[in-house]
């Protein structure tokens, strides 16, 4: 009897691509979250993971507090199930967005009880919130990791409200992986999400250092090299 793994390769290509997600990325990523569940004594969240999630979040901002986020709707797609935003606490509502978020809650119920976050279920293609919902949207390092690329900066675009803030780590150059089927250009990210958007800041740091030259701003890159691109940007009123 062929397992899953020899059946889907057998299967003719159009027949793979819906398949792929289940047989591939999300038990990668699944797996990738137990380990670290295991490996942290049976836990995702502490006060260091919190501490460090504020202080890289508040730097892609361009915030030095968190007073900015008072009273707003907050979100964080692709989020994971270590609490992101639970840093965020004078937030009116905050909102974890994840493909996986009701695999999180249960294979990690306590972990994602303990948040005091909403964690929302997306697909692959759609957000289910209202439109012009989110006062400000993070996301880290989280799109490559999505099948459609554009109709997802489409529905993150969609849920923001007029006026609302968008705030985004990129990879950029990275290859291409399981769990990360996008290989992001910087071109990509302009045509499918910036052009839409009024960007306030952008900057770009090769890999090698993780996040420190952002916070430092001893940034170094050049096109075609990996690198993180960190940027903030609005959505017009008048669209």
């Amino acid at each position: 009897m062929l397992g899953s793994r020899a059946l889907l390769k057998r299967l003719p290509e159009p027949l793979k691509v819906p398949l792929r997600p289940l047989h591939g990325k999300y038990n990668e990523e699944l797996a990738f979250w137990r380990e670290a569940f295991k490996s942290g004594g049976n836990r995702l969240t502490d006060a260091g993971t919190i501490a460090e999630y504020e202080r890289i979040m508040l730097a892609m901002a361009e915030e030095p507090t968190p007073d900015f986020l008072a009273g707003k709707v907050v979100a964080d797609f692709g989020c994971g199930p270590r609490g992101s935003l639970v840093w965020a606490h004078n937030a009116l509502v905050r909102i974890g967005i994840d493909v996986l978020a009701d695999r999180y809650a249960d294979e990690f119920p306590n972990t994602i009880r303990a948040h005091g976050m909403v964690y929302v279920k997306s697909t692959e293609k759609v957000i289910p919130l209202p439109s012009d919902f989110v006062d400000v949207m993070f996301t880290l390092n989280a799109i490559d990791h999505v099948d459609d690329f554009p109709a997802m900066c489409s529905e993150i675009i969609r849920v923001i409200r007029p006026g609302g803030l968008f705030v985004g780590s990129f990879n950029i150059n990275e290859p291409r992986s399981v769990t990360e089927p996008q290989r992001l250009s910087e071109a990509d990210i302009d045509i499918h999400l910036l052009q839409r958007l009024e960007i306030r800041s952008r900057r770009t740091s090769r890999k090698g250092r993780g996040y420190e030259p952002f916070l430092t701003g001893d940034m170094e890159y050049s096109p075609g090299e990996r690198a993180y691109a960190w940027v903030t940007a609005t959505k017009p009123t008048n669209r």
